[in-house]
């Protein structure tokens, strides 16, 4: 039977297929790599679109889950499988940058659960953790979930710390309005809700948006509650530097744009919800043979070190920018050193450009022998080396 790994690339915000996908130097890059590694199958890179990154988590899990089924789909009956549910002849490794790694870690949960998933009931990915996963018949069937400095438990403090006095400076003007906005909403809610301070959630990647919630965003019919939410996580975004991810020349188009860009942010301040996030995909490693890991970024040689009100001085080889899990059963977390990268933000972003980034070699290889050592498996074995191309 002819077989296909299908390397499937989901960019962090504002990404698109030249920055992190099918036409990015790094996936032209990785997808040889693994090509050559592994001859008996054909292996093709695909990339989540661009213009489908933006609005709610869930929602955008079911449009990439939609969207990853006819990919499949097509390709098996391209490859003339007489039953892909059974015996399918394309495997798929998700490949996330930043919080495209949290949407491929909630479509492998939802795919191996057998969950359906609906615009209509989009909270039916959460899998509680103590739920049976399925018997193994996965379609599309996930072969790993490989991320590239995914927060999966969150921003590291220190990205505050090293980042927000150059950060603050840039985005104030552009960010303003939306501040002010913030500090009025916040007081507000916060008063309303007789909390003295709340702690606003941290940046993140958004996620795709469905029609009828543009339609209600253009019609001004929001709650004073949900545009608090979205000012306070503008305010936040400002102080805490990641308004790096945000143009000034989009933040000047109007208040649909920027909340549309905003609404995943609540995602990273869940942290029962990350860490269960991690849990049920060490589980689908364990039962179900799904590889996981996150490649992360650390500062070298060019960090400074600097004090962390959090958590004390903190050696600049020693910033990340996730936070890293105190356990040892969290998956498999391997470091990415970027000895030229000054800032966490820096690295985060310079991931993929080999002039930026000395460790891109090895971010290369670390990558490719992770994808070879989930594949080499009996599916790989029994395929015919004539695969298409």
């Amino acid at each position: 039977m002819k077989k296909t790994l299908l390397l499937c690339f989901i960019h962090g915000f504002k990404g698109g297929d030249d920055t992190f996908g099918e036409k990015s130097e790094f996936a032209l890059h990785l997808a040889a790599l693994v090509g050559a590694a592994l001859p008996k199958v054909s292996v093709r890179a695909v990339t989540y679109p661009r213009y489908d990154t933006r609005g709610d988590l869930q929602e955008c899990v079911t449009r990439f889950r939609d969207w990853l089924l006819n990919k499949v789909i097509d390709l098996e009956v391209a490859n003339g499988t007489s039953s892909p549910t059974i015996d399918p002849s394309v495997r798929v490794i998700l490949i996330g940058h930043s919080m495209g790694g949290i949407v491929a870690a909630e479509t492998a949960i939802a795919i191996a659960n057998e969950t359906p998933v609906t615009q209509d009931d989009c909270a039916s990915t959460a899998v509680n953790v103590g739920e049976p996963l399925t018997s193994g018949l996965m379609f599309p069937y996930i072969q790993g979930v490989l991320a590239f400095d995914t927060p999966f438990l969150g921003i590291s403090p220190g990205v505050v710390a090293h980042g927000a006095e150059g950060h603050y400076n840039s985005a104030t003007a552009a960010l303003t309005h939306l501040t002010g906005l913030s500090n009025i909403f916040w007081g507000n809610y916060n008063q309303a809700a007789g909390n003295n301070g709340a702690n606003k959630p941290a940046a993140a990647l958004p996620a795709p948006e469905p029609a009828p919630e543009k339609k209600r965003r253009e019609s001004n019919g929001w709650g004073w509650g949900r545009i608090a939410v979205v000012a306070g996580a503008a305010g936040a975004l400002a102080a805490g530097g990641a308004a790096a991810y945000l143009g000034r020349d989009h933040l000047t188009t109007g208040w649909t744009w920027v909340s549309s860009h905003l609404e995943f942010v609540g995602c990273l301040a869940r942290g029962a919800e990350l860490r269960d996030r991690v849990t049920r995909m060490v589980r689908l490693k364990k039962e179900l043979g799904v590889g996981f890991a996150n490649l992360y970024t650390r500062l070298g040689r060019a960090a400074s070190s600097k004090e962390v009100s959090m958590v004390g001085t903190v050696m600049g080889n020693e910033r990340t920018f996730c936070n890293l899990p105190s356990r040892k059963d969290a998956g498999l977390w391997i470091e990415a050193v970027n000895d030229k990268a000054k800032d966490e933000i820096g690295a985060h972003m310079a991931m993929f450009e080999p002039k930026e980034n000395p460790g891109y070699r090895k971010l290369s290889e670390d990558a490719r022998n992770l994808i070879v050592k989930w594949s080499r498996n009996e599916w790989y074995e029994r395929s015919i080396r004539t695969a298409i191309k």
